[in-house]
Parts: structure tokens; C-alpha cells; sequence
């Protein structure tokens, strides 16, 4: 029997559709930013405890699955130059599915109730705060290839105007990652909703961007970051960016 053209081509569509939302064998793995110390997986969050743990330097971490899944860790310390005895400490952690587009674009679909982010600031509140944290990333491509210069596999994402975020080096393969399911489930615990009035797409965070979209806090933690290291961060960045005043 001869299929319909409508038949060949619902067909072709759902093949389409099934080969983008899985994942890239070039993307597998777990992928961390030059300081290596900051990953994805149990080191980095406890969904059981609502824990999230401060890695020893600052950096990024991402991890996808052949599947198309994907986890997220973001350590960053915010110099604050008017107040150098201030700085910020952010910690966010994201996992969800991915979506590779037929133009080589990157989606990055968190599940909405998993999302965590932790902020600290010493200077305004004792405890530093957990919030939800639920944030789709867009990117406009990615390559991954072996570094010539440190002869290792290398990630780069670039956002939607071309920008790249910090590199990142090839950690481990297979990924170290939690569950690639809803960890926190809720009457509503499916994928995050696509943008909507009031919510924003996050078209890849760059390096300094800071708080989040949805600030539902879950609480409060009584033990905060190590202020004197947010502070030594802080003092250097802000002596760093005297010295470029001078020079340039």
C-alpha cells in the first residue's frame, strides 16, 4: 500500500522532531571551566538535604547526556567596587532535557520546580538564602574539539550574540550527574514553561549576570560562605580593574 504524501511527511516530521531532542556524542559528559572545582552531581547539590555545597574556587559545570539531558552548576563571587568589604557569593544548580535545533542551536529546558540558587550577601543578611531557581537557556551554537594547547577535549557555548561563555574542559565521561528526573516533584512538577509575560529566557548567563527571575524562597541557611574568601575575591577584582583603569 502507498502512503499519502501527508503520511511521508508526518513521518519525517516525528523522526525530526525525536533526532533533535536527543543529545550530541560530542556534548556527553561532564564539562568544568578552568579552575576545575566546581561540577555538576551530588558534590555540587543534595535535593534530599536542600543543600548546596561551596566549591573551593569560583567556575561553571555543565553535563549532558546521548539522551538528551542536561545539569548545570554556576559558582560565581560579585565584586562590589564602591564597597570592597562586600562582595556576593551565587550559587545556582539547574538539570533538565535539551534540544538541538536543525540551525545548531542549543536550548537548555530546566525541570521548573528542581532549580536551586543560593545567594550570599554578608553586608545586607546574616544568613545567605536559598531560592527556586527555574531559567531556560538559549545558546546560539556550540563546538567541542581537543584544546592544541592543552591537548584536551574543550566546550565552548556561545550565547545568542555570539559572545562565549568561559571555556570549559572535558572532566569526566561518562557525566557525573543526579537523576535525570524530577528530583522535587509537585502537582506541577513537569519541564519549565516556555517564556511567558512576566518570565525571561536566560540566552546563556554571562559571567557577572546575578539574580534570579523567580525569588520563591525556600529558606534560609544559617551557615553562610567563607566572607573572608568572598572578600580576598572581591579586594583582588577591584585591584584588577584599577590597574586596567591606568594602563588603558
Amino acid at each position: 500500500m502507498v502512503l499519502s504524501l501527508r503520511s511521508l511527511l508526518c513521518v519525517a516530521g516525528a523522526f525530526v522532531s525525536t533526532s533533535l531532542a536527543q543529545g550530541d556524542p560530542k556534548l556527553t559528559g561532564t564539562w568544568s571551566s578552568k579552575s576545575n572545582k566546581v561540577f555538576t552531581g551530588p558534590g555540587f547539590y543534595d535535593p534530599v538535604n536542600e543543600k548546596l555545597f561551596e566549591p573551593s574556587h569560583t567556575g561553571i559545570s555543565y553535563s549532558f547526556t546521548d539522551d538528551g539531558y542536561y545539569e548545570v552548576s554556576y559558582y560565581r563571587a560579585i565584586a562590589n567596587p564602591t564597597q570592597p568589604q562586600c562582595p556576593q557569593g551565587i550559587m545556582q544548580w539547574q538539570h533538565g532535557k535539551m534540544q538541538i535545533a536543525s540551525n545548531g542551536s542549543l536550548t537548555l529546558t530546566p525541570f521548573g520546580v528542581d532549580g536551586r540558587q543560593l545567594q550570599s550577601k554578608p553586608c545586607s543578611y546574616k544568613n545567605s538564602i536559598l531560592t527556586r531557581f527555574n531559567q531556560t537557556e538559549v545558546f546560539q551554537r556550540y563546538e567541542a574539539y581537543v584544546d592544541p594547547y592543552h591537548n584536551i577535549q574543550r566546550l565552548n557555548l556561545f550565547r545568542f550574540d555570539g559572545s562565549s561563555l568561559n571555556p570549559m574542559y572535558l572532566a569526566y565521561k561518562p557525566p557525573q550527574m543526579l537523576p535525570t528526573q524530577t528530583l522535587n516533584p509537585t502537582s506541577t512538577g513537569t519541564a519549565a514553561p516556555k517564556a511567558t509575560t512576566g518570565s525571561k529566557v536566560r540566552r546563556g548567563l554571562s559571567d557577572e549576570d546575578a539574580l534570579p527571575l523567580n525569588r520563591n524562597v525556600v529558606k534560609k541557611r544559617s551557615e553562610p560562605y567563607n566572607a573572608d574568601k568572598l572578600w580576598w575575591i572581591g579586594a583582588g577584582m577591584t585591584a584588577l580593574g584599577g590597574v586596567g583603569y591606568l594602563c588603558f
